[in-house]
């Protein structure tokens, strides 16, 4: 599901307006490769990212959203940045800013696919050999894959 359903019900009450929301970002490695989806509303190539539900962690938050969106199963490996996205515009006219968490998260098992309708195509591509992406998501994958952080435990 692109839009989770209680964005859905603030939307019936604010229209496009700007909304704040909390999101997550899992690059998910596997060796020397990492895991990319395409996205079935602007085409980029993007790491798996997500909106957090209400109430639930940010660490659960990546994980789903890899499980959900890819078919793939990883686990948490390290916190490696966090911020603010500039705000967006999405291509259906909401307006939002998001708080970003990013995780690097190492490949466990499972085949990469579309799992649901949120990406056209789900692959891995060598770091060496991205395909064309923002330089803001290029930069992150990078750092993320390199990234050599201590692991963060599941609360």
């Amino acid at each position: 599901m692109p839009i989770p359903d209680f964005i859905l019900r603030l939307r019936e009450k604010i229209g496009h307006d700007p909304l704040w929301l909390a999101g997550v970002t899992a690059v998910v490695v596997r060796d020397a490769e990492v895991l990319l989806v395409k996205r079935s509303d602007n085409g980029r190539w993007t790491p798996v990212t997500g909106i957090m539900d209400p109430g639930e962690l940010p660490t659960t938050a990546a994980l789903r959203e890899v499980l959900e969106e890819t078919g793939v199963t990883c686990e948490l490996g390290s916190l490696v940045t966090f911020g603010v996205t500039p705000p967006v515009v999405h291509v259906n006219g909401d307006q939002a800013q998001y708080l970003e968490i990013v995780f690097r998260c190492p490949y466990v098992s499972g085949f990469a696919h579309p799992a649901d309708d949120e990406s056209s195509d789900v692959a891995w591509f060598p770091l060496d050999a991205l395909p064309p992406m923002t330089e803001r998501f290029r930069a992150m994958v990078l750092q993320a894959a390199r990234h050599r952080g201590e692991p963060i435990l599941a609360v």
